[in-house]
């Protein structure tokens, strides 16, 4: 691989390469090297400062190795001729070789290869929702657009960022399903299709990256996905479309079950509606996160399940004629992009397996308007909810060792003080409603 990977570098005449990976938060992190330093990296790897990345290593363990995973390089379509880079995203290392256990997507790693063992396979596919908004006009919010739900643009700026996204997404190797507007003015969503959990999780940062980097000053456009930028305003939302395969077969499928689901998918079911409060921390891990899981919109508040019904925490989607043995799977419908994808997609692996491990069926489904039931109906139908704020979200997590086990204590240790700590500078603020409402 390295000597094709070669042979594209001077092909594409790659001047430099950028080193890719994030922090326990989801942050993209990037060391650039010069072309000249490629050998020894692609042999040695490249050592860095952990202590200088936010909740890696305290300053007296500093030293880490990054270790190019070379399936992910690829050649930086916006990068300019006279400068074009490549990318490849890296794995940690402790200087003793051994894997970091504070990298998320090591974490993630690790589970895919516990289930592979078992010749399992974890496939995800995800619904990257964000806003464009009007750089000029900063720090002002107005959205490029007034349009709405699948409206028609033939032409417009916002087409343009969305299309040459999904074009520079082929150049890194990634399939983008399809594009469309979304509920909110100047609201859009791009998704992605299925594959291996590691993959989908390197094409949301991927995509990230590149709506970053095509929505630069040129576009007059600056992207966002804040889970909830405005009152009254639809929400950025993440949805994770989920199955597991043993070699072709989706285990996730039983012709003639209920909604064409197996056991084996209900079990799945029943963990992640068991662990879904703890879950939330890591999928939902800002304060601004819990603007979104309100009332009165398609985020989903109340932990149970369906197929209809969208309020609902898992929705299982209808899937065509003759394609359901493989097309069947479930819908996790609450993250936002804010969340680390390695780690959101680790913790609802590890629920889903626990409840494969106990075997229990879910509650029945719940098809009705959740919204408009009291305490009685929710509880009659075994229907909880959410946690309303981050902080709830951090105590369900603490509580929880499904789910800490499966990012471990280097992990949840920063990732918990880190969260603990947000909430408490959000406590110290004074909003614009608070000077509106009470001044």
């Amino acid at each position: 691989m390295i000597e094709e990977i070669k042979q594209i570098i001077k092909k594409e005449r790659i001047k430099f390469l950028n080193l890719q990976f994030t922090d326990i938060f989801g942050t993209l992190k990037n060391v650039i090297i010069s072309l000249d330093k490629f050998d020894d990296v692609a042999k040695y790897g490249l050592w860095f400062d952990g202590s200088s990345i936010e909740g890696f290593a305290r300053i007296y363990e500093s030293d880490m190795l990054l270790r190019p995973d070379w399936a992910t390089f690829a050649v930086l379509p916006w990068s300019p001729t006279e400068r074009r880079a490549g990318r490849v995203i890296c794995d940690i290392f402790t200087p003793s070789g051994e894997p970091f256990s504070g990298d998320p997507r090591g974490r993630l790693k690790m589970f895919l290869k516990k289930i592979k063992e078992k010749d399992l396979l974890y496939y995800t596919g995800a619904e990257l929702e964000f806003y464009l908004f009007e750089r000029d006009k900063m720090p002002v919010l107005i959205p490029h657009d007034r349009k709405s739900y699948f409206d028609y643009t033939p032409l417009s700026r916002a087409t343009e960022v969305c299309e040459k996204t999904m074009e520079a997404l082929r150049n890194f190797g990634i399939k983008g399903e399809m594009h469309h507007h979304e509920v909110g003015q100047g609201q859009h969503e791009i998704d992605v299709a299925y594959d291996n959990a590691l993959k989908t999780a390197d094409n949301i940062i991927t995509i990230k990256t590149a709506l970053k980097a095509l929505t630069g000053n040129q576009s007059g456009l600056k992207v966002t996905w804040m889970p909830k930028y405005k009152c009254g305003m639809a929400g950025n939302g993440m949805h994770v479309h989920q199955s597991i395969f043993r070699g072709d077969r989706n285990l996730f499928y039983q012709d003639g079950g209920q909604y064409n689901l197996s056991r084996a998918a209900k079990y799945f079911i029943a963990g992640q509606l068991e662990h879904a409060k703890a879950i939330t921390a890591l999928t939902n891990p800002t304060v601004n996160s819990y603007k979104r899981l309100v009332h009165g919109y398609e985020a989903p508040v109340y932990i149970c399940w369906g197929q209809t019904n969208r309020s609902a925490l898992i929705r299982i989607p209808r899937g065509s004629q003759g394609k359901e043995p493989v097309a069947t799977r479930l819908e996790y419908r609450s993250p936002d992009s804010s969340a680390n994808p390695y780690l959101a997609f680790t913790v609802m692996l590890a629920a889903g397996l626990d409840g494969w491990n106990k075997r229990e069926e879910p509650a029945n489904p719940v098809e009705e308007d959740v919204y408009d039931w009291d305490e009685l109906e929710l509880k009659k139908y075994q229907v909880s909810t959410l946690p309303d704020t981050l902080i709830k979200a951090v105590d369900y997590l603490e509580s929880d060792k499904v789910i800490l086990d499966a990012i471990g204590e280097k992990v949840s240790s920063v990732f918990i003080a880190a969260k603990k700590k947000e909430w408490r500078e959000f406590l110290q603020q004074v909003t614009a409603w608070e000077i509106e409402k009470y001044l």
